[in-house]
């Protein structure tokens, strides 16, 4: 029995030694690696901090839950600041060399990071805060600081957006006076601005300010007239300042206020629904551990009730759940710190921080890390968290709905599916939004002010105008203001969708005289302005005075052309009738007889080509290409003519030509205006020169004074004024020049008032529609041009020069081809052989002789003594058959004196038979052979009775 019972010890002890060596064994690979991470948050007070920190806890043991095979675990080293910046830094130091931790969580606010970022760079701990979120942070550029939740400055582009679709001019930004509130400001300008937004106010709210003081600032901004606000704060303080915005009326309508992404984030969780498009996750998902988390922070808060997780508690969950898998990345190893070198009497701990081996592995690893989270896709560019899109919320009452997204690539839409598009920003692409008071009407963003007076208008005090007047009422101590401009600005504003209370106010001192010029009633509105579109065109124009021509002078006739048209015309006529007769003169009847009769040829046909009546007709070919050439040139003169001569008995001569003439000679000149003073500065003009005048009428008096005696000798205005004064004064004053195009006249208010697009608008409407017009009619009526007023100057040859080469060259050409032709048919008879003796100035003389002669081989002549023939036969046969005689005509050939005898010069012959004068009194018929015949060189005998033969010689072969 013994022996069995130490049998049984034996095998019970092997057994006992065989479980402790296996469980120790399993015990050995089951040993996990702590890694100390820091976490500073604000717990003692703040309900964020514990939020977070809980979020925290439950992401690391959901992650270790589901990742039971790792190694390392993140062991927490909880650290409160205590809302103190100080505070912050000191738990930071202490985690890094005391505990030395490998990465610290938090801080929570912006302020208390960009002391911690300093440690943790120095220390190379990687500092990951999942609330502060001022784009100042990255500025220091710290290596080691990850902002683990959005840049503010990233949602500044979805405000401008918002802002520019519903064409807000202005906004006023609200933010809390901190570093995280300072953060955004210039991201938040430059984006409103490049919009063409305007910043009139910044409001900045203390975080410890009081309810009264709340009250203070909001009535301030009511009492503005910006009614866009954009608030940026923490969701304590904006809490308060909604509630005080309700009370006194700033919630209603015409308001628009724009929260951003953390006032939002912070007021609205409770709809966690929301986040679940923005964010990319299922509803499910989030509602499963928004359970487990509110039951789980209820057991380790049983004192705090009814808390909501909010979106720094999710965001603290995922950076946990990222820097557990960065751990896992770097592996098991390490995790010490390298300690300073630092000597015995230093007394600063900052001096004694180590450096973190594994700190570059581990931001490297926390870089590339990627999952999805529970808000959404999860990874970094840069050190900062990166945001696909921007959910836009439209909040009414305690709730919030979708109304679309906002993407850098697409800008505005109503459903967000990532993918490549162009931008879409009209208001069509988002939904329907309620503003406040209940309306889906757009405010304007802007209005009077309840609390201010009426907007103050200020008129130019001038002598009575179309364009304005002041007429002051002295019973009542009112003014009343009319005039075109006050016309068009009246209805300008009726045209505005909202109401605009105005009145309007005199520039004037109390005597009623102008308080000065418009560049200081320009100065009463804002130092800086905005002009509206405007609507009169305008430019710097000159008005002269001009002088009517002295039509009864009896020379009047020849003022059209000046003196050396008049003679440079007059040789031409004289040129072209001799050109003419020259060509004309051997071949053409018309042009040959006695030498007065042939100069009166020339001059009659020269001259009345004038008014195109010539009787001779031409027949050489280069005769007719000069006629047709000066007739053409004839022509444009007496057209020319007629037109500068009914010119100069219809328009004024004016009595200064350019504005150039006026420089040269030293003339006054007046202005009105300082921008007109400047411009003839600039032109050139002496300052002595230049005289002011204030109205319409004093103008009219200088100008007919004149330069010489003590008044001007032009005006310089801009045009719809000289328009005016002209249709009063038109015969006596004209505008000679328009120097250059200016603004045109439009309406001034304080640079970025947004009244200046909605007056443009309506002033276009106006332009476009039949209303400017009928303002126009009704005030200036009903215009027409001055057609007394111009500019007539006299014809001058270098009018017509290259028409005067024209005729010249066809005159001087035709006579020289006429020569050249002549000499070559006549020189060879000139030189004969048998005249060699004759001199060369006799030979000359014999051409002219020639030249003098009817050149009868012409067809003219030919034709002409064809028909002369024919008529004296007929005669000849008439009177043969009363008085018995025979009589014909015969042409022989006869030499001319010093020609050819070759050449046939055909003379006529009266041939009377003489049986005839013997007989007279024969009766019969004539025999055949008695008739007369032209081809016969001899004449024909009917019997042996001699003939008398008469030889007869024309005048027209000497003339």
């Amino acid at each position: 029995m013994k022996k069995t019972h130490s049998k049984a010890l034996l095998s019970f002890f092997f057994f006992f030694c065989v479980t402790i060596l296996f469980t120790e064994k399993g015990m050995g690979e089951n040993i996990s690696i702590p890694v100390n991470v820091g976490v500073i948050l604000d717990l003692d007070s703040d309900l964020d901090g514990k939020i977070a920190l809980s979020c925290i806890e439950m992401a690391l043991s959901d992650f270790y839950a589901t990742h039971g095979d790792y190694k390392t675990r993140l062991v927490l080293n909880t650290r409160d600041s205590m809302k103190d910046v100080v505070g912050a830094a000191t738990a930071a130091l202490d985690l890094i060399k005391n505990v030395e931790v490998q990465a610290i969580f938090g801080p929570t606010t912006s302020m208390q990071a960009s002391f911690v970022i300093d440690l943790g760079e120095k220390a190379q701990v990687p500092i990951i805060s999942f609330s502060a979120s001022s784009p100042s942070l990255t500025s220091i550029r710290s290596t080691y600081f990850v902002q683990a939740t959005l840049n503010d400055s990233t949602q500044v582009n979805a405000i401008s957006e918002l802002v520019k679709t519903y064409k807000w001019r202005e906004a006023v930004p609200i933010y809390m006076d901190n570093e995280y509130g300072e953060g955004i400001l210039p991201y938040l300008i430059d984006a409103l601005q490049a919009v063409n937004a305007r910043v009139p106010y910044r409001s900045v709210i203390s975080p410890s300010t009081t309810d009264d003081q709340i009250v203070v600032e909001l009535y301030k901004l009511m009492g503005m007239q910006t009614r866009v606000f954009i608030v940026h704060m923490y969701g304590s303080l904006g809490t308060r300042i909604f509630a005080k915005a309700k009370e006194i009326g700033m919630m209603s309508e015409g308001y628009v206020w724009i929260m951003t992404d953390g006032l939002t984030a912070d007021l609205f969780t409770k709809s966690l629904c929301y986040w679940d498009n923005a964010r990319g996750t299922g509803t499910k998902e989030l509602q499963d551990f928004r359970f487990r988390w509110k039951r789980k922070f209820q057991q380790d808060n049983p004192y705090i009730i009814d808390a909501e997780l909010n979106i720094y508690g999710l965001r603290g969950y995922d950076a946990a759940t990222a820097l557990a898998l960065a751990v896992k990345k770097t592996g098991t190893t390490n995790f010490g710190f390298l300690k300073a070198n630092v000597s015995s009497t230093s007394s600063t701990d900052l001096a004694s921080l180590g450096v973190s081996f594994n700190g570059p592995s581990l931001l490297q690893a926390l870089s590339n890390t990627s999952f999805k989270g529970l808000t959404g896709n999860y990874h970094f560019v840069d050190g900062q968290l990166h945001s696909p899109a921007f959910q836009i919320v439209n909040v009414n009452g305690n709730g919030g709905r979708e109304i679309g997204f906002w993407t850098p690539k697409k800008g505005l839409v109503k459903q967000w599916v990532p993918s490549n598009g162009t931008n879409s920003t009209s208001v069509s692409s988002i939904s329907t939004v309620i503003f406040p008071g209940d309306t889906i009407v757009v405010p304007k963003g802007w209005g009077i002010p309840t609390n201010k007076k009426r907007l103050r208008i200020g008129v130019p005090v001038k002598s009575s105008t179309q364009f304005v007047d002041v007429i002051y009422n002295p019973s009542s101590n009112t003014s009343t203001v009319t005039g075109f401009c006050i016309d068009v600005f009246e209805t300008a504003v009726k045209s505005l969708p909202y109401d605009l209370p105005y009145e309007y106010v005199p520039f004037a001192n109390p005597n009623g005289e102008p308080a000065g010029t418009y560049n200081d009633l320009v100065y009463q509105v804002s130092l800086f302005v905005d002009y509206t579109l405007p609507y009169i065109e305008s430019s710097v124009s000159v008005v002269v005075p001009t002088e009517g021509h002295n039509i009864e002078s009896a020379w009047f006739f020849l003022k059209p052309l000046t003196w050396d048209l008049w003679v440079s015309t007059l040789i031409f006529f004289v040129f072209i009738g001799f050109v003419v007769w020259v060509l004309e003169h051997r071949i053409n009847g018309d042009f040959r007889g006695p030498a007065s009769n042939q100069a009166g040829t020339i001059f009659w046909f020269s001259f009345s080509t004038m008014v195109f009546s010539q009787r001779e007709r031409v027949v050489s070919n280069l005769s007719r290409v000069v006629v047709i050439i000066w007739c053409f040139a004839v022509l444009i003169l007496t057209h020319s003519y007629t037109a500068s001569l009914s010119s100069l008995l219809t328009i004024q001569q004016l009595k200064v030509a350019d504005v150039n003439e006026l420089i040269k000679k030293g003339k006054n000149v007046g202005y009105q205006s300082d921008f007109i003073l400047r411009t003839l500065l600039d032109l050139g003009f002496d300052r002595s020169k230049l005289m002011v005048y204030s109205s319409p009428k004093e103008c009219h008096e200088l100008l007919s004074k004149g330069s010489g005696n003590g008044g001007i000798a032009a005006a310089f205005e801009e045009e719809p004024y000289m328009k005016v004064f002209l249709s009063k004064h038109c015969p006596k004053y004209t505008i000679i020049d328009a120097l250059f195009k200016t603004g045109g006249f439009g309406f001034v208010f304080p640079k970025g008032s947004p009244l200046v697009p909605d007056i443009s608008l309506a002033i276009l409407n106006m332009i476009e529609g039949d209303q400017m017009k009928e303002f126009h009619d009704k005030w200036f009526g009903k215009q027409t041009s001055c057609p007394n007023s111009g500019t007539s100057n006299s014809l001058s040859m270098k009018t017509f020069w290259g028409l005067f080469l024209i005729s010249g060259i066809a005159a001087l050409l035709a006579p020289i081809i006429f020569i050249v032709m002549f000499v070559h048919q006549e020189w060879r008879v000139v030189l004969r052989p048998s005249d060699s003796t004759t001199s060369i100035w006799s030979k000359i003389r014999h051409l002219f002789i020639i030249f003098n002669q009817r050149d009868l081989t012409s067809h003219t002549f030919r034709k002409s003594e064809a028909d002369e023939r024919d008529g004296i036969h007929l005669q000849s046969m008439g009177a043969a058959s009363q008085s018995g005689y025979s009589v014909h005509t015969e042409f022989h050939g006869s030499s001319s004196v010093g020609c050819d005898s070759s050449r046939n010069s055909q003379k006529p012959r009266v041939v009377i038979n003489a049986d005839q004068l013997a007989n007279p009194n024969q009766e019969g018929p004539v025999k055949e052979n008695q008739k007369s015949n032209v081809n016969h060189q001899t004449p024909t005998r009917t019997d042996q009775r001699p003939n008398a033969i008469i030889h007869q010689r024309s005048k027209s072969d000497l003339y």
